[in-house]
């Protein structure tokens, strides 16, 4: 299953989309998920009645747009729609524990002007048990981008990349990143484990035609400049150089404000 939260916005309609979308190269069911208090979902009586009518019926309203752009995209597909009660962001984490694919836009409704990523794509991407798709934009078709960075995570991208690189029919560009001339850990401590990985899923997806490249630079540009047209980037939840304390690797974090396409959030072990 794969859950897309929508809100009525522009983003939250390109993200129900994108998810029509992945559903079907899946066949998986998509769920399509709108979250509004607890209160305002329950209430029938009393003074505060009428705005929570109004509530709702709004909410019915922002479903239903988000079920017409998936089924004007892929009409076929497994849909249903539902209401979560509580915060946008606890409420899809949780509805998130029975699936695949959790989807969200990069902004929405309420969003603080110059925020260049909405606070729900944020704590998601940050908690969600699954691993997550921030869709910033409509994307390019036939080229997915892999940051690799040589730590124990990089099997898991790479397997995610790959997947979704046969899926569509896509070439996958793997990218490490070397920050400076000479020695750099982040690079020459993992290339082993790159190279087995790679080794491994080359076998498995065939079809996939795949380009490795080291960039001198810093990740998050490197990446950024990599993902320029691409139809998907893939990133790790943790990498090296993660701060104690931090819910998303410094990279990753950096990635949901300036990705210039869909960015795939690949849960990895802490």
């Amino acid at each position: 299953m794969i859950v897309v939260g929508v809100d009525g916005s522009r983003a939250g309609l390109e993200a129900a989309g994108w998810a029509a979308r992945e559903a079907a190269l899946r066949d998986v069911p998509l769920l399509v998920a709108h979250a509004m208090p607890r209160w305002a979902q329950e209430t029938e009586t009393g003074r505060l009645a009428e705005v929570a009518a109004w509530m709702r019926e709004g909410g019915r309203s922002v479903l239903a747009a988000a079920e017409e752009r998936a089924r004007g995209d892929k009409p076929k597909i497994s849909l249903r729609t539902t209401f979560l009660p509580g915060d946008p962001r606890a409420a899809l984490i949780e509805a998130a524990r029975e699936a695949e694919l959790l989807v969200v836009g990069s902004h929405g409704l309420g969003g603080v002007r110059g925020m260049l990523v909405g606070s729900v794509a944020y704590g998601v991407a940050g908690h969600a048990p699954c691993d997550v798709v921030v869709v910033r934009q409509a994307a390019s078709v036939g080229n997915i981008v892999a940051g690799a960075d040589g730590s124990a995570a990089s099997p898991r991208v790479l397997e995610f990349a790959f997947a979704e690189a046969e899926l569509r029919g896509a070439r996958l560009r793997v990218v490490r990143a070397r920050a400076q001339q000479g020695f750099d850990p982040v690079v020459d401590e993992g290339p082993d484990v790159l190279k087995e990985a790679l080794s491994g899923l080359r076998a498995r997806h065939p079809g996939v035609p795949v380009v490795e490249e080291l960039v001198h630079g810093h990740p998050v540009e490197v990446l950024r400049q990599a993902a320029a047209g691409a139809e998907l980037l893939v990133v790790g939840s943790h990498g090296h150089g993660t701060f104690a304390g931090m819910v998303l690797g410094s990279v990753s974090h950096a990635l949901l404000h300036h990705a210039p396409c869909p960015l795939a959030v690949v849960r990895t072990a802490r």
